[in-house]
């Protein structure tokens, strides 16, 4: 009947965060102390979940809960007041006709008064609730270890921080009031209506089968789809991230057409599990009218034959009649509503889903800051394994005096990008120790050790904003004058000055507009600023010109002066002058030494440094 059904599987799980109560409370966010927290297994835990947001904010939920029962009860009230005008002005022609009609009109003005107060006061509920939901997803993310990263697309992940949250935004502004008021009208049109007629009403419940069955089946599909639906928009979010930051490999490689039928394809899943989501889900007031105009006309057929025989009056039937609608309308306005909370619903799961991962180990009770580094580094027997995988790094020994430089060589995945990440506590060794200053750097908090750190990437990375503000992202509190002195430091001055605003230029989001050699110079007078004792420098002159490099060469030799540096680099006249050569092969040490002592050796390393000495590299 449809086919994108019988493909729709649950791909998630979804973990339980800690109580978000208490964090909006205090204004607070909850986290993990590097633990595993449950996940929510179905939807029904999911909307405990949600509701332990919102209970938060008690207080004015209290008032918006009253604002329902008054609204509810005056909704009630008006359809009985009708009915009674008609049997005591209509047919007894009795008198206060006016004053009667000024009730019904400040009965019907409190109605209006009473729901615009619950909506407002609902929509600031629901706006803090999701921004307490961002905040705390926003700052999650950013207590997850690296390696979450590097499985999941960016875009998927920025998909639920905006649209998956937007999503539970959009629903809570109106699905809490109106399930609640249904219910309290259900509860009080039923009480009413026995009151008058028990006869009647059970009359009206023949139709309750069939709505019950009709939105049982309804509310299964949709439930699916809805699921469906944010999973494949966080798909083609990821996919639209990708695709746009690699549009010159895309170019380069003609796969234009290629790209844009993986976009169709995507967004073909979209468009199917929307129409169908939304299709089913329209069937809902489809079926009550139907259902509502069947009642109606049952109350109205077997109404009249009470009326003939003085049975009821004509002001009851009016009443039961209108009752009969308020009846169904809340059953319809609870599918509906259904509807739209399960979409919330999906959306929230995959925001717990994130806010349900593991945290970053965190550090240690004992875990101390060092207030000042010298530089000494001590990798002492160090293995380290991925996550289900052999070990990357075995038995790895080595030692750093303070001030000297040490670079890592060997071929593609030998384990130099992996020592660097021990060394920064991006992951912890599995066996074994690393010393900065003779402590443990498990025993330092993470957050210091790296204050003591700076990096200069193969790609680096610059934010959107003025040229001076990424520069002072390595020390925040720098004056213009620290700015500028780092820039001629690392030979960027003279060609921010060319540029229209100098300083105070706007760069594009990832530094696009300026070459990739001006990237790095900016990134060198970042980790100038920061005067960092320990320097990382990742293939940081790879991809750049001969005039360039000289540049940087020149800054990089100004920023390693007296401090500890690794350097990872393929270049031979990057590495040649550096005090220790680490020469990696499958995860361990192979050779190490200065480069006039491995040339001697003849080697591993001398085969490399003679076999590409011509072209000036000295490992592909």
């Amino acid at each position: 009947m449809y086919p994108v059904l019988s493909s729709l599987k649950e791909p998630f799980q979804y973990r339980r965060p800690e109580s978000a109560a208490a964090a909006a409370v205090e204004g607070q966010t909850a986290g993990g102390k590097g633990k595993r927290k449950p996940r929510a297994k179905n939807t029904s835990q999911t909307l405990k979940q949600m509701w332990s947001y919102l209970i938060a904010y008690k207080g004015r939920l209290a008032a918006v809960i009253v604002m329902v029962m008054l609204s509810s009860a005056f909704s009630l009230l008006g359809p009985y007041l009708a009915g009674t005008a008609i049997d005591h002005f209509l047919v007894n022609r009795d008198s206060g006709f006016v004053v009667f009609l000024i009730g019904m009109a400040v009965v019907y003005a409190l109605h209006s008064v009473t729901m615009w107060l619950q909506s407002i006061w609902m929509i600031a509920i629901s706006q803090k609730t999701v921004y307490l939901m961002r905040v705390q997803l926003f700052e999650h993310l950013h207590r997850l270890p690296i390696p979450y990263f590097s499985k999941r697309q960016h875009g998927e992940l920025m998909s639920r921080v905006t649209n998956d949250i937007e999503n539970v935004s959009s629903s809570l502004n109106s699905s809490v009031i109106q399930v609640f008021s249904s219910v309290l009208l259900l509860i009080g049109t039923v009480s009413v209506m026995l009151s008058l007629s028990p006869l009647l009403t059970l009359l009206t419940f023949l139709v309750v089968p069939l709505m019950l069955m009709g939105m049982k089946w309804i509310t299964k599909q949709t439930g699916r789809l809805f699921k469906a639906q944010q999973r494949n928009l966080g798909d083609l979010n990821g996919y639209i991230e990708e695709t746009l930051s690699g549009q010159r490999i895309v170019k380069a490689f003609s796969q234009e057409q290629t790209v844009i039928a993986a976009f169709k394809e995507r967004n073909e899943r979209i468009r199917l599990s929307g129409f169908w989501a939304q299709t089913i889900s329209g069937f809902i007031p489809k079926l009550m009218n139907a259902l509502n105009n069947l009642s109606f006309a049952i109350i109205a057929g077997i109404g009249a034959i009470f009326v003939l025989n003085d049975a009821i009056t004509v002001g009851v039937i009016v009443i039961f009649a209108e009752y009969s609608r308020q009846f169904t309308r809340p059953l319809n306005d609870l599918a509906n509503q259904w509807n739209t909370l399960l979409s919330a619903v999906a959306g929230a799961e995959r925001v717990f889903d994130v806010l349900g991962e593991e945290e970053e180990r965190k550090d240690e009770g004992t875990a101390g800051e060092l207030a000042e580094v010298k530089g000494a580094v001590v990798f002492d027997h160090v293995t380290f394994a991925y996550e289900g995988r052999t070990a990357t790094i075995n038995d790895v020994s080595f030692s750093v005096s303070p001030g000297e430089t040490i670079a890592l060589v060997g071929p593609t995945g030998a384990g130099k990008t992996t020592l660097i990440q021990l060394l920064c506590r991006f992951y912890d060794p599995s066996s074994g120790s690393i010393l900065i200053d003779g402590h443990d750097s498990r025993e330092v908090k993470r957050e210091n050790l790296r204050s003591h750190m700076a990096f200069v990437m193969q790609d680096p990375f610059l934010f959107e904003g003025t040229i001076r503000d990424n520069i002072r992202y390595g020390k925040l509190d720098a004056s213009d004058t620290e700015v500028e002195q780092a820039a001629r430091l690392a030979n960027a001055h003279t060609f921010i000055m060319r540029l229209k605003d100098g300083y105070h230029a706007i760069l594009k989001p990832d530094g696009s507009g300026i070459s990739q050699g001006q990237k790095q110079l900016l990134a060198i007078a970042r980790a100038i600023l920061a005067n960092p004792s320990i320097l990382v420098l990742d293939e940081a002159t790879s991809s750049i010109d001969t005039v360039t490099e000289i540049k940087i060469q020149e800054a990089l030799q100004r920023l390693m002066q007296g401090r500890t540096s690794f350097v990872i680099a393929h270049r031979l006249n990057t590495i040649q002058q550096a005090d220790q050569i680490v020469v990696l092969q499958d995860g361990a040490i192979i050779e190490k030494g200065s480069h006039a002592k491995l040339l001697e050796q003849k080697g591993f390393y001398s085969s490399l440094v003679n076999g590409q000495m011509n072209n000036g590299l000295l490992v592909e």
